[in-house]
């Protein structure tokens, strides 16, 4: 073979395949199909999508990217990167792109490897890259990506050319058709002002852009050991299982940090860490690149770490053991940490307790953060080592509390009400704060404010793989919303979006992050 001279290809690509699936090639395929092409003379189109409800806006545009050259190849983002939110895409990448190959206007269909496209446009380098019209101006996009696929066509001598035909949205279609979300969903977004509730959530996650978050709260190794049950001991009364793999995640303030951090400029973490078996390696593994930690070690003691006993089949967990000793701080230990605080605090634009009732945050730490935070975000949590004993109203004030239902009831001594009345009635009055956010679990959450009463915002998944930190996650995020001035109930909407997201995540494995959420907001009020 002559240098410079396509690789062989063993089938005809100057023909289109009678069967549709036979146009669906590799990307390596596509990128010699290309190459081969070129070298005959050929003009090749590239379009590139999610495609994931084919629709006539497709087809005008399709039919018009195939009219810009000889050949038209159209790639579609793979399953794991349609940043649409849980449920999406409705059809598997396999699924669209033969759909995709049935139409008469395309050549050749492949799957992209990577979650944008300029790793494949510098793979398969068309001479021409079609783009729908809504992608034409670059500053209203959210990931920055166009542009860089810009570059990255213009690179290898192609242009890129923007269709202008009749437009439909595949996200509206499918929520409006394929009955995606619960029925309270659906008439829960039905009665918004869809452009200005859109309006209004993206503004907020763009005004805390440049805030310094500082996060104060106990550190937790999330560890899931993964057990499959067998069945009953033939010799003892219990369930025998096999083991088949462990991970181990940094949890507690160290997983918030990491979901508050994409959306923020700055974070710092103020924390405790046992003097053995710290973590320090893992925490600092796991940290994103904008956080910084400030570790206190308790002599003689283990980082608190939590060891979850997890079916890997369902994802359920069998049952857990902590190994921790929560004996509160004293000491110079609590002198340490107050100064630490008391240090720190008045130079963040929000101050986000993730109280974890197991130690760290004894009323002396709690006192120092409440008269040196500019803006208090807190969260007292109620879990089986210290159920009744951490309630959120051992925080006497604070300028946004966030909580889950159990928690309001147990700080108010209230079982039965509704959570709207536990919070007007009740926990209102128990904390001077303004703005509070009861998360409900499969209910949503209920938002108040002072001014202007409650508001319930459905959730927006059933499709729940963990739950473990979705409940920090919403925190973090909503957090320096709440501190920037959103509606509460906008700030509700952003931390359910939020949740959903989280909810999809084994463990810490990833954090929450901006342009998904983003994406997911736009997706669910289109």
């Amino acid at each position: 073979m002559a240098p410079g001279e396509p690789a062989a290809i063993p089938f005809d690509i100057l023909r289109s395949p009678k069967r549709a699936r036979d146009k669906i090639k590799s990307l390596q395929d596509l990128a010699a199909i290309s190459a081969a092409l070129k070298a005959r003379g050929k003009t090749i189109v590239l379009a590139h999508g999610v495609f994931d409800l084919v629709h006539m806006g497709h087809v005008r545009h399709l039919e018009a990217a195939a009219a810009e050259g000889d050949v038209l190849i159209v790639t579609i983002t793979p399953d794991e990167f349609v940043n649409k939110g849980p449920g999406r895409p409705v059809f598997t990448g396999g699924l669209r792109a033969e759909m995709l190959a049935a139409l008469g206007c395309t050549d050749w269909i492949g799957v992209n490897e990577w979650s944008s496209a300029e790793q494949l446009l510098e793979l398969v380098r068309p001479d021409v890259y079609v783009k729908g019209s809504d992608y034409s101006n670059e500053g209203e996009d959210l990931t920055g990506k166009i542009r860089m696929e810009r570059e990255a066509v213009e690179r290898h001598g192609g242009r890129v050319v923007y269709t202008d035909d009749i437009t439909f949205s595949s996200s509206s279609l499918i929520n409006r058709h394929l009955n995606v979300f619960e029925p309270d969903v659906m008439e829960y977004l039905n009665g918004l002002d869809k452009a200005a509730h859109l309006e209004s959530a993206l503004g907020a996650l763009d005004r805390i852009k440049d805030m310094r978050v500082l996060l104060v709260g106990e550190a937790i190794i999330d560890e899931y050991l993964y057990a499959k049950p067998m069945g009953k001991s033939a010799k003892e009364n219990i369930i025998a299982s096999r083991y088949s793999g462990r991970e181990v995640f940094a949890g507690g303030v160290i997983a918030a940090a990491n979901h508050v951090a994409d959306f923020v400029k700055d974070v710092e973490v103020v924390t405790i860490l046992g003097e053995r078996e710290s973590y320090q390696s893992l925490i600092r593994d796991t940290i994103r690149d904008n956080v910084t930690i400030h570790s206190l070690y308790r002599p003689g003691l283990p980082t608190i770490r939590k060891s979850r006993y997890v079916d890997p089949g369902h994802m359920r967990k069998l049952f857990e053991v902590y190994h921790f000793d929560d004996t509160p701080l004293n000491g110079p230990i609590e002198k340490q940490l107050c100064d630490m605080i008391g240090d720190r605090a008045r130079d963040f634009d929000v101050v986000i307790v993730t109280d974890f009732g197991h130690g760290m945050m004894t009323p002396r730490a709690i006192r120092t953060t409440i008269e040196t935070a500019p803006f208090l975000a807190v969260n007292a949590q109620s879990n089986s080592a210290n159920l009744g004993y951490n309630m959120v109203t051992r925080y006497n004030r604070a300028d946004y509390v966030c909580i889950d239902a159990p928690e309001a009831q147990l700080a108010t001594g209230d079982r039965f009400s509704d959570i709207e009345d536990v919070i007007t009635d009740g926990l209102a009055h128990a904390i001077d704060c303004d703005r509070i956010a009861v998360t409900h679990g499969q209910n949503g959450c209920v938002t108040y404010d002072r001014q202007q009463d409650v508001r319930r915002v459905p959730a927006f998944t059933r499709q729940v793989v963990d739950t473990v930190g979705a409940g920090d996650a919403f925190l973090a995020v909503t957090s320096p919303v709440v501190a920037a001035g959103a509606d509460m109930e906008v700030a509700g909407f952003i931390g359910n979006a939020v949740g959903a997201l989280k909810v999809g995540i084994v463990g810490h494995r990833q954090s929450v992050e901006k342009i998904p959420v983003q994406k997911y907001i736009t997706t669910l009020l289109k």
